[in-house]
């Protein structure tokens, strides 16, 4: 009788990342009359037409993240988009959902099987239709959550989860928030300015049946143009004079996110590029009450696993679901609210937040931000989760001087 094939669990690297722009949800926004899977095979088919080296019959899994898993973001999502991107009939794919982490978890799915050996390719990404399928849509709570007293009722509105932080750490004003949200604009305007977003954004072309056809090539959320003053009016709709205003959290949006994800061996084989090298990842449970701090405790356990302190993370993408869900993490790790490695780009306050498609627009933005700044070695790309979890995952930068010696983990 054979013995089996011994295991050695392999280096994961991330090879190349789109997304659509993002855009408002509602029949005013660009993709009103859009599917949500289109968004996400235009991902798809973008990073297959970017990386030509690499065969279609290669990539051996797509796994696609969706929080509202209904309609045209249903019926197993991912092997449904592999096979209307044109990949192999033979190319399997599934459906993820960790609520606002779909696209991380796709990610870090997808990176398990390929350190594990079982395939060396993947797709990963996430697609959110806000618009059509609004958070929550056709779900049943159990009753015994609140009933039993499990969590309170706030727990399942992300916004009051958001108002429950602001009372928890009340050094997180209000005014902090909108300061930090500015600067969030201010930093996404810069961006595209300096041409930093636009190389990874796919074009999409847009329907409506009253507006005619269109083309979304940009962002349609940001609002460079706001100020404190505008952001200090603004209504706390989650509690009368509150904290979290449309202003200080991301809206309601659309968009789809894809990446590459491959072994190193894979990588250098097919002469596909090694934008980064996953080093660990983690993610944790916390209070449903106050799931905007769950990026905390992920960062530490990625950070332990690691063997890596906060002070190696020579850059952050932290989705801006809330300023004071980022605020939190800032404060825990003595961070300053205006430090230059946090969210050079902007975030998603600015960019927008279609759910379970954001994890993979930090890591994109990341690689970018790794190939402009080599002296950096490490980032973290980190979110909260709805529901009280939060993800972090840390990268190695492959153009920096020592990527690859003195690994300090698997992936």
């Amino acid at each position: 009788m054979k013995a089996a094939v011994p295991r050695t669990p392999r280096e994961v690297v991330f090879v190349d990342g789109v997304r659509t722009p993002f855009g408002k949800a509602g029949e005013k926004g660009m993709y009103a009359q859009t599917r949500a899977d289109d968004l996400v095979i235009k991902c798809i088919r973008e990073l297959l037409r970017r990386n030509p080296d690499l065969p279609p019959e290669r990539v051996e899994e797509v796994a696609i993240a969706a929080t509202t898993q209904i309609g045209d973001q249903g019926l197993t999502l991912g092997r449904m988009a592999a096979l209307l991107s044109g990949l192999p009939k033979t190319t399997p794919g599934y459906s993820v959902d960790r609520m606002c982490a779909g696209a991380m978890t796709a990610v870090t799915n997808v990176a398990g099987a390929i350190s594990f050996g079982a395939i060396d390719v993947a797709v990963a990404g996430g697609v959110e239709h806000m618009g059509r399928h609004p958070m929550g849509e056709g779900v049943d709570p159990n009753p015994r959550v609140v009933a039993e007293k499990l969590v309170d009722p706030s727990a399942l509105v992300m916004g009051k989860t958001a108002e429950n932080l602001h009372d928890r750490y009340p050094s997180l004003t209000k005014e902090r928030s909108d300061a930090y949200a500015l600067g969030s604009q201010r930093k996404l305007a810069q961006a595209y300015e300096d041409g930093k977003i636009q190389p990874d954004l796919v074009e999409v072309a847009t329907r409506h049946a009253e507006k005619g056809w269109g083309l979304a090539t940009t962002d349609e959320p940001p609002r460079p143009q706001t100020t404190l003053e505008d952001l200090a009016g603004l209504k706390t709709p989650f509690r009368p004079h509150g904290n979290v205003t449309a202003g200080n959290a991301a809206g309601l949006n659309d968009g789809a996110t894809a990446c590459l994800i491959a072994s190193e061996q894979a990588a250098a084989e097919l002469g596909l590029p090694v934008r980064m090298r996953l080093v660990d990842f983690a993610f944790v449970g916390v209070e449903p009450e106050v799931m905007g701090y769950g990026p905390v405790p992920a960062a530490e356990k990625a950070l332990a696993k690691a063997g890596l302190g906060i002070e190696d993370i020579g850059l952050f993408e932290l989705n801006e679901a809330f300023a004071v869900q980022v605020l939190a993490f800032l404060e825990h790790f003595g961070i300053a609210d205006d430090d230059e490695r946090v969210n050079r780009y902007g975030g998603a306050i600015a960019t927008g937040h279609p759910l379970a498609s954001s994890g993979v627009r930090l890591m994109t933005q990341l690689a970018r931000q790794f190939e402009e700044d080599p002296s950096v070695r490490y980032g973290m790309t980190a979110m909260c989760i709805g529901i009280g979890m939060g993800g972090a995952v840390i990268w190695e930068n492959p153009h920096h001087a020592d990527y690859g010696s003195d690994t300090t983990s698997e992936a």
